[in-house]
């Protein structure tokens, strides 16, 4: 499937069963995978839509969505493993879904061999469609992105973070960190777009991560991992028995100096 027909699928399905169930859903339409991680009907559906169409147009790839994994954790290690594999968030930002927020988005991304080629952030209620595939730029509604210059000075840097005990610290000379979108699919086109100059993430769960990261990168950002390697979405979720962290940023001149001081 090209690029186009992809984010076609992706619109579609939303149409079809997300927005329905915007600022509508029941309370037996919501359900907790554990404390806090709240799921929604609108989440199953799409994810098996989006599913069944990707193992469709592509049946040798491993499809790793957020909620088959959340049901059968091995799926990780055969996406991990695959040389053709495609992530799905269908509904990136569920706390903020259900809360009636539009900072949502549903997210794919094409994985080749451990690299991330395609990725799609579809963002229903704004009517925003991020599209980047590798060497050919990052893309908002058919405008080419490029990440604006961050300040000369760190001081004048803005820094957000998912990581709720990490809020109001301050990183070094740096100010204080503030809290994100709560939405990967909003974050990362926020820190395109210059909203933010760095986003300190606790965990690095490739469908979260995958289809942001590569837009970041093709737009001039640059993403690693809190000890240092570049980003890639068959990284481990856990390192030394600890989370993986991922550090987003403007370059690779803001992370490398952002980094030292996690």
């Amino acid at each position: 499937m090209d690029t186009d027909a992809v984010l076609d699928l992706i619109r579609e399905v939303a149409e079809k069963v997300i927005n329905p169930r915007f600022r509508a859903l029941s309370s037996e339409q919501v359900d907790e995978k554990g404390p806090g991680d709240l799921v929604t009907v609108a989440d199953k559906e799409s994810e098996r839509l989006l599913t069944r169409f990707l193992v469709d147009a592509y049946p040798e790839a491993v499809v790793l969505g957020e909620e088959a994994y959340a049901a059968r954790p091995e799926l990780l290690e055969e996406f991990q493993s695959a040389e053709h594999a495609f992530t799905v968030d269908p509904v990136d930002g569920t706390k903020n879904f259900v809360k009636g927020s539009p900072d949502h988005a549903v997210m794919v991304a094409e994985v080749r061999a451990g690299e991330t080629v395609r990725s799609w952030i579809w963002q229903p209620q704004h009517e925003l469609a991020y599209v980047a595939e590798v060497g050919a730029g990052a893309w908002r509604n058919g405008e080419r992105l490029t990440r604006p210059t961050p300040a000369a000075e760190p001081a004048d840097w803005r820094g957000v973070t998912s990581r709720w005990r990490w809020l109001g610290r301050s990183l070094g000379d740096l100010e204080p960190l503030k809290l994100t979108w709560v939405c990967c699919g909003v974050d990362y086109p926020k820190l395109v777009e210059g909203e933010a100059d760095f986003v300190v993430y606790g965990r690095a769960n490739p469908w979260d991560h995958a289809p942001g990261s590569l837009l970041l990168s093709e737009a001039g950002g640059y993403a690693g991992t809190h000890d240092g390697r570049p980003y890639r979405p068959t990284d481990p979720l856990e390192v030394h028995e600890r989370p993986a962290g991922l550090l987003a940023a403007a370059d690779r001149a803001t992370y490398e100096h952002v980094v030292p001081l996690l």
